[in-house]
């Protein structure tokens, strides 16, 4: 892991996932770690962060941007939580229910 932000985990920091999609499709990897968050951990934190910040409404643009492009929602980060742990600990209802719908559909389709 280097020590600088490489350009998803920096588009998943500025809740911008316009460019975080561009990224993935020219592929980005999907599950990459940045310190002790994957992508869509990260996703998740921001997005919530982002909301009580400004006091404005709850997101999942990003965080729905990644499991479309391939991120694997269901292993644990480096930091512990799974992703839905994470958006269940954070109160983030729209990324929990996205996440347990996407894990639910591939365990339907074998995969």
């Amino acid at each position: 892991m280097s020590g600088y932000w490489t350009p998803a985990p920096h588009a998943v920091e500025q809740e911008d996932a316009e460019t975080l999609a561009r990224l993935l499709a020219a592929g980005s990897d999907p599950d990459e770690v940045f310190g002790d968050m994957t992508l869509l951990t990260h996703a998740i934190d921001v997005e919530g962060d982002g909301a009580l910040q400004s006091r404005g409404p709850l997101t999942v643009h990003t965080t729905a941007a990644l499991p479309a492009f391939g991120a694997d929602p269901e292993p644990a980060a480096p930091g512990g939580r799974t992703p839905v742990d994470m958006a269940k600990h954070d109160g983030h209802d729209l990324a929990t229910r996205l996440l347990r719908t996407h894990i639910g559909r591939r365990a339907a389709h074998g995969g």
